[in-house]
């Protein structure tokens, strides 16, 4: 059987799902595989990874060939759940076993210049950008897209890492130095002055079916994903046209499973591909309650060749992450009886990741305030000293 035959083939419940990645995505993926009859193994090089708790795990670093044939040979499908898993070892399980998602797409979004030239390829606009390769190219580049831009690092780098913002001529040199100095090529991005912030995490099939969950609508607080609003507050037409991009970028990209779009809207509505996810995404948690299908259990339906399950949205929702400096708090109100839950009129729905080491920044879980109006779950969360610090 050939890889493109076995990219068709369906995958019943029963059969094993290997995870290149033992994180918390992995952790829900499985949660939510398992509730369908379907056994999970991850390779991970953390011990008792959030993933390896509840599945089989295989010890190993990501880019470790031999960890990853013996994955192959006790899975009957390989998934990935997030994008710095070794493409050398993805492009390798895609010609010894049964990889759906392939290692292209992978390939693709590790390196912000490729995809933001796949997605112009498909398109669908991005901000204007340029490629830095010197400091000459920079100062150059900063004179065509002005002032603010954003000097990125092309690979690595989240949450705001790897990346700082100008804002003055004088942080051109410095910046370009302390990014330089990580040996990474360069990419300085045009400031969108944006409303806000948007994501439309989009499913599809090895047949072609092809689904996507509402929109998101993201608040950051220094660069971590603070809350996601559902419905997002922007204009129905806005919310249209951010699914039909997404919907259009999985066909032209040819995914396989999940890909999250990231989006600015400006004041006028314009939208700008901000960067690509193949794979389950933080924006994309509040599904787990308020969506009739899960983005994991759309994930694990789309690899396995099931048909995709109703994407609509049954309740208004606001997720908020739970970060280290939270976490004590937060444990200990769900052992307390909590009257603003009454005054607001929210639901409560916890997650933890079982990570063993709690960081101020780190994430270890979210929750999913299920409620009447998105404004009711926003002042639930503003109303607690818990999440007030980070604004100070």
């Amino acid at each position: 059987m050939t890889v493109d035959q076995m990219s068709y083939k369906t995958i019943l419940p029963g059969s094993t799902i290997g995870i290149l990645g033992g994180g918390q995505l992995g952790r829900m993926m499985t949660l939510s595989g398992t509730a369908m009859g379907y056994r999970f193994i991850t390779l991970d090089p953390t011990p008792e990874s959030p993933c390896g708790q509840i599945a089989r795990q295989i010890q190993a670093d990501y880019d470790d060939v031999e960890a990853a044939r013996e994955l192959a040979g006790q899975a009957d499908v390989i998934t990935y759940e997030f994008e710095n898993v070794d493409a050398g070892v993805a492009e390798l399980l895609s010609k010894e076993s049964h990889v759906p998602q392939g290692s292209e797409l992978l390939y693709t979004t590790q390196h912000r210049l490729r995809e933001k030239r796949a997605i112009e390829a498909a398109g669908v606009p991005v901000a204007p950008y340029r490629e830095i390769t010197s400091l000459s190219s920079l100062q150059q580049a900063v004179e065509e897209l002005d002032l603010p831009s954003v000097l990125k690092t092309a690979t690595g780098g989240y949450d705001g890492k790897g990346q700082v913002v100008l804002r003055s001529l004088d942080q051109v040199e410095p910046a370009y130095h302390e990014l330089a100095a990580s040996g990474r090529e360069l990419v300085l991005e045009q400031f969108i002055d944006f409303q806000c912030e948007i994501s439309v995490i989009a499913a599809r099939s090895p047949q072609g079916e092809v689904k996507s969950f509402p929109v998101s609508e993201n608040i950051h607080v220094n660069n971590i994903l603070h809350l996601s609003i559902v419905p997002a507050r922007v204009s129905d037409q806005v919310q249209r046209e951010a699914r039909r991009l997404a919907e259009r970028l999985v066909v032209h990209l040819n995914a396989v499973g999940l890909l999250a779009v990231e989006l600015f809207v400006t004041e006028s509505g314009q939208l700008y591909v901000n960067e690509l996810a193949p794979r389950p995404h933080n924006s994309g948690h509040y599904t787990m309650e308020a969506c009739s299908t899960s983005q994991f259990e759309q994930h694990v339906r789309a690899i396995c060749n099931l048909p995709l399950g109703d994407a609509e949205l049954m309740t208004p929702v606001v997720m908020v992450n739970v970060l280290g400096q939270h976490l004590e708090e937060v444990v200990k109100i769900t052992g307390q009886k909590d009257g603003s839950v009454n005054e607001f009129g929210v639901i409560p729905k916890l997650h933890l990741y079982g990570k063993e080491e709690s960081k101020v920044g780190r994430k270890m879980g979210h929750i999913n305030l299920l409620c009447a109006d998105v404004q009711h779950g926003i002042d639930w969360v503003e109303q607690t000293n818990i999440w007030r610090q980070d604004h100070l």
